[in-house]
């Protein structure tokens, strides 16, 4: 086993081979929008999501099915062929699953994929220096809980929608474009931003592994440079509050400080539990501009968002 649970990785990963190992995952989890086809669509992200964080390549998956034993079928049809439009585009082989009678509707995958195990990213090894590049913008947790109150605009919903749809193949082809161009190793974090919102998948950034002998760090997020989903300010501030949030809000505690002038609204986003967020990278400061110019050139945008710094009185400093 070469990642196990120990920090909280985005997936485990196991050695078969000199150059080859096994990366695996699994994600399932009840609709978040009103479309079958759209929920399994962001379901199968979701699931592949960790496989490209890792910097793996997802080869197989098994799907995940709860469904009641009066539901539509035909509900159930469009769930699955949602995931398998999604799985397709990743190039991901669906081989099989397992359903269940469930009360609730419940979708997802366990995906495995390959990786070479001299190139693994992991969420630890930010280093002092490094800059922070973010992709996609937050929110989702709070226009899916718009949604569930009819309280949200179609602008704000599409937004949502099309960001939780969109694999994040593209982000991590930059990133190993950007290694090959790269004489030196500038990778040195990367995590997608999923149920733990940005700042808990940042605290990760942040712990370190002393068994690894990688310290500990604070890293400074600039609020006005996160990227906000329209509608996601106003959702918040009306108080459509997933209880995710309320969770990532009180398991940080000490861990987050924030500068006097930054809103309610705009810190309760930075604790929103997404659903297929973007990758959170931190590299060498050096090579921040490139990285940018290769994400745009796959079709991604991205952000810098902060910068690491040598460890204060808290893991996090958002000002």
């Amino acid at each position: 086993m070469l990642v196990g649970f120990s920090t909280n990785d985005d997936a485990g990963v196991y050695l078969l081979a000199e150059n080859l190992a096994l990366v695996q995952t699994v994600d399932f989890f009840t609709p978040i929008v009103d479309d079958p086809f759209t929920f399994g669509q962001i379901a199968a992200a979701n699931s592949l999501s960790d496989v490209y964080a890792m910097g793996g390549r997802p080869v197989s998956a098994l799907s995940i099915v709860g469904f009641p034993e009066k539901g539509d079928p035909g509900i159930l049809e469009q769930i699955i062929r949602g995931g398998l439009n999604k799985m397709d585009e990743a190039k991901c082989s669906v081989i099989g699953g397992h359903s269940i009678r469930n009360e609730d509707i419940q979708f997802g995958y366990a995906v495995t994929g390959s990786i070479n195990p001299h190139k693994i990213w992991r969420n630890v090894g930010t280093r002092p220096g490094d800059t922070l590049l973010f992709t996609k913008s937050i929110g989702t947790g709070v226009i899916s809980t718009a949604l569930k109150n009819d309280r949200v605009s179609k602008v704000s919903l599409d937004a949502a929608i099309a960001s939780m749809s969109q694999l994040n193949r593209a982000a991590a082809d930059a990133l190993h474009e950007l290694e090959s161009l790269s004489a030196a190793h500038s990778i040195h974090a990367v995590t997608d931003v999923t149920g733990f919102g940005l700042l808990g998948h940042a605290r990760e950034m942040a712990l370190g592994d002393a068994t690894a002998s990688i310290d500990p760090v604070t890293l400074e997020i600039q609020s006005k440079e996160v990227p906000l989903l329209p509608g996601a300010l106003e959702a918040a501030n009306e108080g459509m509050i997933p209880g995710g949030l309320k969770n990532n809000r009180d398991f940080l505690g000490e861990c987050v400080s924030f500068a006097s002038n930054i809103p309610d609204q705009l810190r309760a986003l930075l604790f929103d539990p997404q659903t297929s967020g973007g990758l959170l990278v931190a590299l060498d400061p050096a090579q921040a501009n490139l990285a940018i110019q290769l994400f745009a050139r796959h079709g991604v945008t991205a952000r810098s968002i902060g910068a690491a710094l040598p460890k204060t009185s808290t893991l996090l400093s958002v000002v």
